[in-house]
C-alpha cells in the first residue's frame, strides 16, 4: 500500500479517497481534477487509479522514473490520450497552456519568433511582446527560431503557452537539455508567471534538485501515486527514497537515483526495479 502523504485521506475500505485540501477546499475549488484515472498504452496499463485535484495558483510537480506515466498524465489532462477508466473534470471554460517536452522545427525553414507565435492564427505585435516579456524572453520577436539557444527556445514555447492567459499551465519536462543554471532560471520564471497571472502550474521534471524546491506540492508517480505532499514531506517518504535515494531530504539536492521498490497490490505491468545510475548534469 503506498504511503499517502499530506493532502490525502483513506476511506473506510482502506483505499485512497483522493486529495483533501482541508477546510479551505471550497474556497479555492480545483481548476482541474482527475477521478480514478487509468491509462493504457500498447495493451499495458501505464497509470492506474489516479485521483488528483489541482487548485488555482498552486505549483504541482510530478516526479518519477522513466515510464512511470508522468507525460501520459499530462497528455491525458489536455485530451491528447484516451482514458482507460475514470474521468477528468475541468472548470468551466478552462484555458490551458501547454509547453511540450520537445518541438522540432526545420532549421532550413525561415521563421521568426513573431511568426511562430502567430501560428495558426495571427496575433498583434503587442500580444507577442507581452507574452515574450512574461516568459522572460524580451527582444526576440525578430530572431529566427533556428538561431535561438536552448534556453531561449524554451522561453519562446512558454510565451506561446501564455498567449491566452491560461488558468492552468502544463509543462512536460520543459527544461530538457538545459544546464542546471538554465533550469533554475526557467523555474524562477515560472514562479513569476504564477504570481503574475495566478494560474495553476503542473510540471513534469527530472530536475529534482531544482524543481522540488520550486513546488508547493509534489506527486511521485510510478504507475500510480506513490506519495504526495509538500516537497519536504515527499522527500522524507519511504516510497520517494526507494525511488530516488535520500539525498533530496533537507537540502532537496539530488544527483544519484537509487530505484528499488515494489508494492503489495498488483499491476498489469511489472513494478519491481533494481538499478543504480548517476544523474549527470547536462552540458
Amino acid at each position: 500500500m503506498p504511503r499517502l502523504c499530506d493532502g490525502h485521506q483513506m476511506n473506510a475500505s482502506g483505499s485512497d479517497s483522493g486529495p483533501n485540501f482541508g477546510p479551505n477546499n471550497n474556497s479555492n475549488p480545483p481548476v482541474i481534477a482527475a477521478h480514478d484515472l487509468s491509462i493504457r498504452l500498447g495493451g499495458q496499463t501505464v497509470l492506474r487509479g489516479v485521483n488528483v485535484k489541482i487548485a488555482r495558483g498552486e505549483i504541482v510537480t510530478i516526479v518519477g522514473p522513466n515510464g512511470s506515466g508522468k507525460s501520459s498524465f499530462l497528455r491525458a489532462l489536455i485530451g491528447a490520450l484516451p482514458l482507460a477508466s475514470g474521468h477528468i473534470e475541468k472548470a468551466p471554460d478552462l484555458r490551458i497552456g501547454y509547453v511540450p517536452q520537445k518541438l522540432a522545427i526545420n532549421a532550413a525553414l525561415p521563421m521568426t519568433v513573431r511568426r511562430f507565435l502567430g501560428l495558426p492564427r495571427r496575433i498583434s505585435a503587442r500580444r507577442a511582446t507581452e507574452a515574450l516579456d512574461r516568459a522572460g524572453a524580451p527582444g526576440l520577436p525578430n530572431r529566427q527560431m533556428a538561431d535561438l539557444s536552448g534556453g531561449q527556445f524554451q522561453r519562446v514555447l512558454l510565451a506561446r503557452a501564455l498567449l491566452d492567459q491560461p488558468q492552468l499551465l502544463l509543462l512536460d519536462e520543459a527544461t530538457q537539455g538545459l544546464d542546471q543554471p538554465g533550469s533554475a532560471s526557467f523555474y524562477r520564471q515560472i514562479e513569476e508567471v504564477r504570481q503574475d497571472i495566478g494560474c495553476a502550474v503542473v510540471m513534469v521534471s527530472h530536475d529534482l534538485h531544482v524543481v522540488m524546491a520550486a513546488s508547493d506540492r509534489v506527486l511521485c508517480l510510478n504507475g500510480h501515486i506513490c506519495c504526495e505532499g509538500s516537497p519536504e514531506i515527499v522527500a522524507g517518504a519511504p516510497e520517494y527514497r526507494a525511488l530516488f535515494g535520500s539525498g533530496t531530504k533537507g537540502a532537496l539536492a539530488l544527483y544519484r537515483h537509487e530505484h528499488s521498490h515494489s508494492h503489495d497490490h498488483s499491476h498489469d505491468h511489472g513494478h519491481d526495479h533494481d538499478h543504480d545510475h548517476d544523474q549527470k548534469e547536462r552540458p
